[in-house]
């Protein structure tokens, strides 16, 4: 049966543990993978940019001794010049695998529905699995443990990172606090925030949500945050997002709060003028570009799993 890889909920616990298990073995012994993607080929299908994404992807194939198509859809709308399922179904008869970053989650369901190769999500408006995955192997290889930390997330919380987190999180035995500005807008989904919540309980950690900063990273490892402005926000919204999301903007006094051995986070890329200060970003508890690095090697773990090709 074919396997996708859409939400972190696609996975079990104990496989996000073997994946990144799987994901240390490969950086540390990239020479054993050399050849696991052999004849292998893999579609990018991108509806949205990202420098990150496409290296990561394709260079990680390319190590493994594998293939990689960028395909972009401003060369063909997909779902209107040729539909989603019918993508789907030709891809799936020239390659092995299939990753797509795309605007709308439910069109990379209807594509996952109609593909006989594995599809990976790497991006949509609702969740981004891969980026979590990477940031658990980061945080993993920081820390030695996951179980018992505390992660801070603060900012815009109705995104797709926030969503993946609080999974991610809840399923790694993470304690996660959420904060950001006690308005709608920014507030995470209920649904996904219920889930995390009862998976948390499951793996004896919590998920609490704050509209204060300052009280959410209070002996937090971990400081989390990500761009305020994402690419559907309208220009005219741009001040006002800004004005309401400023408490939040992670600074040196924020940091301070945070655990003696803090480290923060970030997707990239990063604004400096916004959600993070210069300081921060650039200083020596920042490990962002591990983060973007093991991007590879967490996304290389995925797709030898899905493929089922993780054996000697």
């Amino acid at each position: 049966m074919v396997r996708h890889f859409l939400t972190l909920k696609d996975i079990s616990v104990d496989e996000l543990k073997t994946i990144l298990e799987l994901a240390a073995d490969i950086k540390e012994n990239p020479e054993k993978y050399e050849e696991k993607m052999r004849n292998k080929t893999l579609l990018m299908i991108f509806e949205k940019p990202s420098l990150r994404t496409r290296v990561s992807f394709e260079t990680g194939m390319t190590r493994m001794g594998g293939h990689a198509i960028f395909y972009s859809i401003k060369d063909s709308p997909l779902g209107k010049k040729e539909s989603i399922s019918d993508t789907a179904k030709t891809a799936s008869r020239f390659v092995d695998i299939i990753m797509a970053r795309l605007y709308k989650h439910s069109d990379i369901e209807e594509l996952a529905e109609n593909s006989s190769v594995p599809v990976i999500n790497a991006l949509t408006d609702f969740t981004h699995p891969c980026q979590i995955v990477a940031d658990l192997f980061t945080i993993k290889e920081k820390f030695g443990e996951l179980k018992g930390l505390k992660l801070a997330y603060v900012g815009d919380s109705n995104n797709n990172v926030t969503h993946s987190l609080l999974y991610g999180c809840a399923m790694a035995g993470i304690n996660i606090n959420v904060a950001f500005p006690d308005y709608p807008e920014f507030r995470p989904d209920s649904t996904v925030v219920k889930e995390a919540k009862q998976i948390a309980e499951e793996n004896g950690c919590v998920v609490k949500l704050f509209n204060s900063a300052e009280e959410a990273v209070k002996g937090a490892n971990i400081i989390y945050t990500d761009s305020w402005m994402s690419y559907h926000i309208p220009k005219e919204e741009e001040e006002e997002r800004a004005e309401k999301l400023a408490p939040f903007r992670v600074t040196s006094a924020l940091m301070s709060r945070a655990a003696e051995n803090a480290v923060f986070m970030h997707c990239l890329p990063a604004s400096r003028k916004q959600e993070v200060a210069s300081e921060v970003i650039d200083g020596a508890k920042s490990i962002v570009f591990d983060q973007a690095e093991n991007r590879m090697h967490a996304q290389n773990a995925l797709m030898l799993t899905l493929l089922n090709n993780t054996g000697e």
